[in-house]
């Protein structure tokens, strides 16, 4: 709606009344409309008060997203997963047969699976069927029982370090082994599977990418947000832990695109807190950097994100030791169903309040677009998905505005279920708590529709998934 103030001109000199005229006209006007508002006994509607120069109005957001390109696309299986060898060390592989893992696994596919981690050094590889040879020297298998994650702290756990060109010429060297095996020759090659990116792994990384970045498919590192010893739950909700990814996605992307511009890159896992101390990894409070984590690497063109782990006891895992899904898995499954792969623009306005000096300004509501994902038969193609994340402790009011204007909406808002709030290790859906039928089958994710205009309220601490139906957007329309 647009409101219209209209201003008469101001008269000329020459025809105006002077001032000793317009004082008893004035006089009689006033005295009128203080009688015909007395009348009026029924309308108790307040004057307009000034407000006090310190107290400040509620913002409304309004929020609209480019709908002709998409600013990136990731891949389809963006969202993959890792098993931990330690599920044969520990003697759980057995469980791998269970209908209930199978059909929680199921949920979150397509994806790539990885096999890996911290307890890979025990494995070795063997291909019974078609034993690698090579003439002279080492064959694939001692290359490939050799390769542990995060080659930066072979010092620590060998004793002896490895320089990037040398780890590179190593990976050239796998490469050219494994091509003339058959079972192999299209393989796949990822690497250098780096840690956090300190100046002395940005010093691996260059190395590595100037002679073998041609040689591997994705460039690969691993991340983890916090220390598993002084964890707390508050601790999600910090800004700058969220935005601690952002800076390493910089650091890699700038290494990788001075040789390779272009190449893929993959964060090839991605843990929330590292062993030790207080677990609330398997909390909904960690769904805060799970769900930004998506967001924040699909925003900067990170091809594939995988988490670590999907199943396992311990910490960090979507499904615990007793087959039942964590709050981050309903998150990921809810994802998986929602989320395509083309990434849009978010305009918003409203949102930025004026920096103060010497004082950054972090955003605590997160605002993510894409293309709804096409697999989804309830949606017709050229809807949108939005995904928010509220750290605020109020809610927040956002108006759709430009395109998704006056469209319906399907919410799905996910929320802490139980008395622990933030530790629980359960949520609900709409108000209705997420749980596996039986063992063979998900609960259905049912939607809260939203009639088209209504304003979005977001809850304090929450996150959900917003589905804004019959867009018809451009850049979603198409594969």
């Amino acid at each position: 709606m647009r409101v219209l103030c209209a201003f008469p001109e101001a008269m000329s000199s020459s025809n105006s009344h002077p001032p000793a005229c317009l004082a008893p006209v004035a006089l009689f006007l006033a005295l009128l409309l203080h009688l015909s508002l007395s009348s009026q006994a029924g309308d108790r509607r307040p004057l307009p008060v000034d407000r006090a120069p310190g107290l400040k109005e509620k913002t409304l957001i309004l929020l609209d997203v480019s709908t002709k390109n998409p600013v990136r696309t990731v891949n389809e299986n963006f969202l993959s997963l890792q098993l931990d060898p330690s599920i044969i060390h520990d003697g759980w592989l057995d469980f791998l047969s269970s209908k209930r893992l199978v059909t929680l696994a199921r949920g979150l596919s397509p994806a790539f699976l990885r096999f890996g981690g911290k307890r890979t050094d025990f494995l070795q590889f063997q291909n019974l069927r078609n034993p690698a040879k090579s003439r002279g020297g080492p064959g694939p298998d001692y290359y490939l029982k050799n390769y542990e994650d995060e080659p930066n702290n072979y010092r620590t756990m060998r004793g002896r370090a490895v320089n990037g060109s040398q780890l590179g010429k190593d990976y050239i060297q796998l490469k050219s082994l494994l091509q003339p095996i058959r079972i192999y020759s299209r393989a796949s090659l990822y690497g250098p599977n780096i840690g956090r990116p300190r100046k002395n792994v940005i010093t691996l990384l260059d190395g590595f990418m100037k002679v073998a970045g041609n040689t591997v498919d994705a460039v690969t590192w691993q991340h983890c947000y916090i220390d598993g010893r002084v964890v707390k739950v508050m601790d999600f909700l910090k800004t700058r832990l969220l935005d601690t990814l952002s800076d390493q996605i910089r650091k890699i992307q700038k290494v990788v695109n001075t040789y390779t511009p272009g190449k893929k890159i993959w964060l090839e896992g991605v843990v929330t807190t590292s062993a030790g101390g207080t677990n609330l990894s398997d909390s909904y409070a960690a769904g805060f950097l799970w769900l930004n984590t998506l967001g924040m690497l699909a925003n900067r063109g990170i091809d594939v994100v995988i988490r670590h782990s999907f199943f396992d006891h311990g910490y960090n895992h979507l499904v615990d030791q007793n087959f039942n899904p964590l709050p981050d898995y309903w998150l990921s499954l809810l994802y998986k169903r929602l989320i395509g792969p083309k990434v849009l623009a978010v305009h918003v306005a409203g949102l930025q309040r004026k920096p103060r000096p010497g004082r950054v300004i972090r955003d605590k509501l997160r605002i993510y677009a894409h293309c709804t994902n096409h697999h989804n038969h309830n949606y017709v193609r050229g809807s949108i998905t939005l995904f928010i994340i509220n750290l605020h402790r109020s809610r927040k009011k956002i108006k759709l505005a430009g395109t998704l204007r006056d469209k319906l909406v399907h919410q799905y808002l996910l929320q802490p279920y139980g008395q622990e709030g933030l530790k629980s290790k359960s949520v609900q859906l709409n108000g209705q708590p997420l749980v596996m039928v039986d063992d063979g089958t998900l609960p259905e994710l049912k939607p809260r529709p939203l009639r088209a205009g209504r304003t979005l309220v977001i809850p304090p601490v929450t996150m959900g998934f917003y589905v804004v139906k019959n867009v018809n957007a451009l850049a979603c329309r198409y594969r």
